[in-house]
């Protein structure tokens, strides 16, 4: 077999290089962009994991409230003085906001840990004073150790001093040394020191390590422990962000490999006109000796061949792809799923073997067809240009595939993961692509044109029809593919932009830090009383969002208390509310929740507000949030401070009076704060466009993803009418013989082209929004728990559409015109 590929396909590669460089280049691309999306994943994870295990040490178990924070620092010496345990550590866990010289806020987690028990348990955290400094320098109040990242991002040294704001005020701490910790900016002080400043007499969790024989059931029946205090084996961070991430990734993945996807149509499109092409030679070789099994074997070594070429040029793109993405992006590939850590490449040769055999594997799928029709060629029929007509599918074929689509759309996510929904788009995409020579068909029978040259192109194109399923291939496929990303995003983009203008009814808001860092960035109770009575404000509402272990097993879920005094006009609510009643306080829930745990209205869910015992809650209604992936509670805020007593408040809406101006209003509320530049004012409008900004950024590669698709399909127009006018030639040369001029053949062969890509882009156009319904309605609610609208976003859509058209009546022309020449003229003596 290397003998005949290296006799017979090797010059025909040499003779047509770029041809095959674009089937080359499709698989490459496709095994590029997944490869460089599992690299850049898994070197983030893995930079993240070993990150988290540095600071949290290996403990076996982990006791903790489900309201974090809210362990009382009475279980650590219950615990310690159990025979069952052989070391405990107690740690709070404050996520706080440290200003940087510039002012600038930068998330800092502050970890506040027994130095005299933490080393046997994490090690990375145990405080290592600065040169000069006392060995007791640890139990200092006000002295602070950081890690290498905290250092970096706040510039700073041993020796210095690190400001962090609690509340609306400066706290100064000295950092008298270091952790060897990895990851994000981390500090560790003295716990007791910590809880003075930040949480009195509370922890966050108490690491373990059993005695041996002891086990956790042991444990947890000695201590007595209420159903508020957890104790399980510590699930890393790492853990929790993968779980987090999951979906994303995954769905990244598919996406990526949907270049590969139209990458092997590509391949199927140039090896079948390819192998048409070479019907003469295959047929001189079957009559010399050649079997039908070793004409098989030989396109299907070809395809393979161009798979292995494709698959190691795309294993060393990707590679550098990641490279780079990790060195712009820091692993964050839009999602925000790996704060604050820069990981290095971490080339994965079993990851490359995969991808290298998917992208082989697109290959040998995209040859298995031109293989078979090698296979079942007449050799003495094909000699005399006889028999060389390839029959038409199955009536039956497309509209099965299409229903068997249809059908797959409707199954239950498997793992978590939508995998029914992505076999569904594959069936889709497969049954459009054969429903392309029915589009043909119908798109012509109508078509009488009077002319000869127009009447010439709609002919040809009715008798062709079926070989437009290889011509149209890669097209139908890549618009179809590009048509459902445009819908989706189009679709998630205006969801979002509804949604915000529902939650931020306000004039303007006012907050003193970001996520992650609400423990000591808030507005104090008294901060919130004044500014509702300045000059021009109408009305201020308060909002507190804390989150909440519902389930070890599973990511914490937000609780946002507001004032919930219309939910109808407050919250975006979806579907039946039900009346407040009884003495149960009423919560309203995201289709997260409902999905997670069940909880839908009328059911009951038991919250850890405040202390070791549940408040049992009814679910009244469900709300779209669009902004906490696995669940968020929403309760009024008078509600929440009375079961709580927590008063403090992370953000503050703001109704000005109608003459008020607000940046008067602005100035009096700095004025009422002890550092005015820990505030931060921003209008809905300029709320909505940094949200909408972050969302762009965040479906960036899904842009390239759709660029990459669009360009392979409109390679494989190229591909396939070059080829296909190379082996007209004789028609061409006989149309000459008759009188037609090139530009009448080049016009022919346009109209052609034109008739056969505005098929394909009707197909493509409708299979596309099928698969979009898909992607919508299956894929997002089942891998992020949240609905949308479908919206169609025509303008874009048609354009799309018209650039493939022209496109593919570019190309066809241009080909025609390359081979409608003396080549063709001569190729007739071939016939005398």
């Amino acid at each position: 077999m290397l003998l005949l590929l290296r006799q017979l396909v090797l010059p025909e590669w040499r003779h047509h290089p770029w041809r095959v460089a674009v089937a080359v280049l499709s698989v490459a691309l496709g095994v590029a962009l997944a490869f460089s999306v599992q690299l850049i994943n898994r070197s983030a994870l893995d930079e993240f994991s070993n990150a988290a295990r540095a600071a949290a040490g290996e403990p076996d178990l982990s006791l903790r409230a489900a309201a974090q924070g809210s362990l009382d620092d009475a279980w650590f010496e219950r615990v310690a003085l159990s025979p069952l345990v052989q070391a405990a550590s107690p740690v709070l866990e404050v996520d706080a906001a440290a200003l940087n010289a510039a002012g600038e806020r930068v998330s800092l987690k502050l970890l506040g840990v027994d130095a005299l028990r933490v080393a046997p348990l994490a090690a990375a955290l145990f405080p290592v004073p600065m040169k000069g400094a006392a060995l007791t320098a640890f139990l200092e109040p006000d002295a602070v150790f950081l890690n290498p990242a905290a250092l970096q991002k706040l510039n700073l040294q041993p020796g210095g001093t690190l400001t962090l704001q609690q509340g609306l005020q400066r706290l100064q701490l000295r950092v008298l040394g270091t952790v060897t910790a990895g990851g994000a900016p981390l500090a560790v002080m003295d716990v007791a020191a910590a809880q003075a400043r930040f949480a009195p007499a509370k922890l966050s969790r108490v690491d373990i390590r059993l005695a041996a024989g002891a086990d956790a059931r042991a444990l947890r029946e000695a201590l007595a422990l209420p159903p508020a205090l957890l104790l399980a084996e510590p699930r890393t961070a790492a853990q929790r962000v993968s779980d987090l991430s999951r979906a994303y990734r995954v769905n990244l993945t598919v996406l990526a490999l949907v270049a590969l996807f139209v990458g092997g149509f590509l391949v199927f499109s140039v090896l079948a006109l390819s192998v048409a092409q070479r019907t003469p030679q295959l047929a001189l070789l079957g009559v010399l000796g050649l079997s039908a099994m070793q004409r098989r074997r030989l396109v299907l070594a070809e395809s393979a061949a161009i798979g292995l070429l494709g698959s190691a040029l795309g294993l060393v793109l990707g590679t550098g792809l990641a490279a780079l993405a990790l060195r712009w992006l820091a692993g964050d590939l839009g999602g925000g799923y790996f704060p604050g850590i820069a990981p290095r490449l971490q080339f994965s040769p079993g990851a490359a073997l995969v991808f290298g055999a998917l992208g082989v594997v697109a290959a040998l799928a995209g040859g298995w067809w031109p293989a078979k029709l090698a296979q079942q060629l007449a050799p003495a029929q094909a000699l005399k240009g006889l028999g060389g007509a390839t029959p038409p599918a199955p009536a039956w074929r497309a509209p099965a595939l299409l229903a068997l689509g249809g059908l797959a759309a409707l199954g239950p996510p498997v793992m978590g993961l939508p995998l029914p929904a992505y076999v569904s788009v594959a069936l889709l995409l497969l049954g459009g692509i054969a429903c392309v020579p029915a589009a043909v068909a119908l798109l012509l029978a109508r078509l009488q044109p009077r002319s000869a040259l127009p009447l010439l192109a709609v002919q040809r194109a009715r008798h062709e029809q079926h070989a437009a399923s290889v011509a149209m291939a890669g097209v139908v496929s890549s618009l179809s593919l590009a048509v459902a990303l445009t819908v989706m995003v189009a679709s998630f983009r205006n969801g979002v932009a509804e949604w915000l203008d529902a939650v931020l009814p306000a004039d303007l808001y006012v907050r003193s830090g970001t996520q992650g860092q609400g423990d000591t960035a808030y507005l104090p109770p008294a901060f919130v009383r004044e500014a509702a009575r300045v000059e021009g404000v109408a009305r201020a509402e308060g909002l507190r969002v804390r989150p909440l272990q519902l389930d070890p097993a599973k990511p914490a879920v937000s609780l946002v208390a507001r004032p919930l005094r219309d939910p109808a006009r407050d919250l975006p609510l979806l579907g039946r509310t039900l009346p407040r009643d009884g003495d149960l306080p009423g919560v309203y829930v995201s289709e997260a929740m409902v999905d997670l745990y069940g909880a839908r209205p009328g059911t009951t869910l038991q919250l850890p507000l405040a202390g070791e015992q549940p408040v049992t809650v009814r679910v009244l209604g469900v709300w779209r949030d669009y902004a906490r992936q696995f669940g968020a509670v929403a309760l009024d805020l008078q509600a929440y401070r009375r079961l709580s007593g927590d008063e403090r408040v992370n953000d503050l809406a703001l109704w000005l009076a109608p003459d008020a101006a607000p940046d008067t209003v602005q100035q009096r509320l700095r004025a009422l704060a002890p550092e005015a530049g820990l505030l931060e004012f921003a209008s809905p409008g300029e709320i909505r466009r940094v949200s909408l900004g972050i969302f762009d950024r965040s479906f960036a590669v899904t842009y390239y993803l759709q660029a990459v698709a669009i360009g392979i399909g409109l390679f494989g127009i190229a591909a396939s009418f070059s080829a296909q006018v190379m082996a007209r030639r004789r028609e061409f040369g006989l149309l000459a013989h008759l009188g037609f001029t090139r530009r009448q053949i080049v016009g022919v062969v346009g109209g052609e082209g034109a008739a056969w890509t505005a098929a394909g882009a009707l197909v493509g156009l409708g299979l596309g929004l099928l698969i979009s319904v898909v992607l919508v309605k299956v894929v997002n609610p089942q891998s992020f728990h949240w609905t949308m609208e479908l919206l169609l976003p025509w303008g874009r859509l048609a354009a799309l559409c018209a650039a493939v058209v022209l496109a593919g009546t570019l190309t066809a022309a241009f080909s025609a015109r390359a081979a409608a020449g003396r080549d063709a003229v001569l190729a007739v003596k071939e016939d005398w």
